[in-house]
């Protein structure tokens, strides 16, 4: 192994281009012994070097399938977290950039969750009567959460399954850290508004009362993705005015009006199926990240297929955008020199019970 680490400072002056030819070298370099992982929401810069390409899931099995020593993550950290919990022991899971987070996953940590199981526990007998069920977009700890209270995680693909699983075994259900997740979900199951409550995490009992937490199905907690906020009635409105016979398709963490007024709605492979499968000439309003509807809009341009971001405001993901060409270069070429930086290792003890949440999950 090498002493020390090559120094990250410069790659900062470092154009992009030269980057490229750089991850290009260090890639042939390394063959098998690495991976590179792009969740559909990176900037194309870095997304064009990835070995795998999709969801945060579906990107650790196949890192944790590959041969290889490395997995090197671009996407956040609650994701390269999950490609150490699933991976093998002996696979390395890295995160280019540390600062690469998820803003709606940083709504709930552990000490708010316990304290709301505890509050829940005042009013009924949480761990008979509540089904824990976190999104995959969460940290490490509150999926341990899950597997130590006997609850689950789900993603938005699968989120409908993992909410009747968890109904068959108990009468409720605390969601996070995203209600619009959890509340587009329940309602499309038939579970009325008024029986999904929202659970204010900086408030005593959730800002709710004993008749309340009793009366509901879901106990929401009040999180959300800022990207997906941006997305309102109005723009699908004006969309349908300018495209009659134009189609809507949105992510179910956008708010529920805007779901609602939605043609389609699903996950980010659901997006990119959909209409990829359409009719040529057909015509889209898409609200999930920019990065994977501009994608969308350059490779299905050539079926005239026009695909146009929702919001007339530029709004990606700040976090999930933090990753760029820099960064990777600079953690390949430290694999080359025998260095590992910006590995992200969870703990053994809070890694066994996020590993039993997660195969809950996949033995659905």
């Amino acid at each position: 192994m090498a002493a020390t680490a090559i120094d990250l400072q410069p790659y900062a002056s470092l154009n992009d281009a030269d980057c490229d030819k750089r991850i290009t070298a260090a890639k042939q370099a390394l063959g098998e012994r690495v991976v590179i992982l792009g969740h559909h929401y990176q900037r194309d810069e870095v997304f064009k070097h990835a070995d795998f390409s999709g969801d945060s899931l579906k990107l650790s099995r196949q890192a944790a399938d590959s041969r290889a020593e490395y997995i090197v993550f671009c996407g956040v950290h609650f994701m390269a977290e999950v490609a150490d919990i699933i991976s093998r022991p002996e696979q390395v899971s890295i995160l280019p950039d540390l600062s690469a987070g998820c803003a709606m996953a940083d709504m709930a940590d552990l000490e708010q969750v316990e304290r709301a199981w505890q509050e829940l526990n005042s009013v009924l007998e949480a761990d008979e009567f509540v089904t824990p069920v976190t999104y995959i977009n969460s940290a490490a700890d509150l999926k341990s959460f899950c597997g130590r209270h006997g609850g689950i995680v789900c993603t938005s693909t699968n989120a409908q399954k993992i909410l009747d699983w968890s109904f068959a075994r108990r009468e409720k259900v605390l969601f996070f850290p995203d209600q619009h997740l959890g509340r587009n979900t329940g309602y499309k199951m038939g579970i009325p508004l008024d029986e999904m409550v929202v659970w204010d995490y900086d408030l005593p009992m959730g800002g709710l009362t004993a008749e309340q937490i009793k009366g509901a199905k879901m106990i929401l907690w009040k999180g959300f993705c800022s990207v997906h906020q941006m997305f309102k009635p109005d723009q699908i409105e004006n969309f349908r005015r300018d495209h009659p016979v134009g189609k809507v398709i949105s992510h179910p963490e956008a708010s529920f009006e805007v779901c609602q007024l939605s043609d389609y709605v699903g996950s980010t492979e659901y997006i990119i199926n959909t209409i990829t499968a359409a009719e040529p000439g057909t015509q889209w309003l898409v609200g999930t990240e920019l990065n994977l509807v501009n994608r969308l809009h350059q490779t299905l341009a050539g079926d005239n297929k026009t695909v146009q971001f929702m919001s007339p405001m530029v709004c990606m993901c700040s976090t999930m955008f933090r990753i760029d060409p820099q960064h990777l270069a600079w953690v390949l070429e430290n694999l080359v020199e025998g260095n590992v930086v910006n590995r992200i290792s969870v703990a053994t003890d809070v890694a066994d019970n996020a590993r039993i949440a997660l195969q809950r999950m996949l033995d659905i």
